[in-house]
């Protein structure tokens, strides 16, 4: 094979394959939890399950980071299919509704955490395989915790959203639920559509970008430091 080939595949794989991981965990984690409080709709589906294949969207987890990676992009990106939640078949829904939202962000860093932790078993590999499995791992923790901090931002349908919307009064909380059927179209004009004018104008208005790559930082030292790997 060409010595360029042979770069895309190793290249891909370690990018690919933390990937489907982290978003096949963040949705069974959804659904295991919606079970859990009483909702069986994703459970039915076959959706309560850590088969990437049952996760898989053919644009956000195949495209989506394929366009990402072949335009050499500084991050890859990408997501699965939302598992179903019929939150008013929760015990609970308003309560409930928090944990199952919170679920998937919570999942995602007990991911990165383990990564973290697994960097101290890398030296007892030979070498070849040690440094397929720290960029593996290198690449799960910015993947998990990058998925974790923007799923959080306050704006449904991401669950930080819900998780608001459970979480604050209703004079708040309704006209934050009423945002969800606008809530992609918002995040696209924040997050391209804005600081693309911005540039027109010589203001930087990628205040979010900005501030998911603090937080994603920020949590990524805080985990480093607490696994003992600085």
């Amino acid at each position: 094979m060409p010595p360029q080939f042979d770069a895309l595949i190793y290249a891909a794989s370690i990018w690919v394959i933390p990937l489907i991981i982290a978003i096949t965990f963040h949705e069974a984690a959804h659904g295991y939890v919606a079970h859990f409080f009483g909702d069986d709709t994703a459970w039915q589906l076959g959706r309560v399950t850590l088969n990437p294949f049952k996760h898989i969207d053919p644009v956000g987890t195949i495209l989506l980071p394929a366009l990402l990676f072949v335009t050499r992009s500084p991050f890859l990106f990408g997501y699965a299919k939302p598992v179903p939640v019929n939150f008013r078949a929760l015990r609970n829904p308003r309560r409930d509704m928090i944990w199952v939202a919170a679920a998937g962000p919570g999942m995602n860093i007990g991911l990165a955490v383990l990564a973290a932790l697994s960097f101290h078993f890398v030296s007892y590999f030979p070498d070849t395989v040690g440094r397929w499995m720290a960029e593996n791992l290198k690449n799960a923790l910015v993947i998990n915790v990058f998925l974790a901090i923007f799923n959080m931002l306050p704006l449904p349908p991401l669950d930080g959203g819900r998780v608001a919307v459970g979480l604050l009064p209703d004079r708040l909380a309704l006209p934050l639920a009423k945002l969800e059927p606008y809530g992609l179209a918002l995040l696209i004009g924040v997050l391209f559509i804005l600081p693309i004018l911005g540039t027109q104008f010589g203001i930087d208005l990628s205040v979010v970008s900005r501030f998911v790559a603090g937080a994603t930082y920020a949590i990524i030292t805080a985990i480093l430091v607490l696994t003992g790997n600085t």
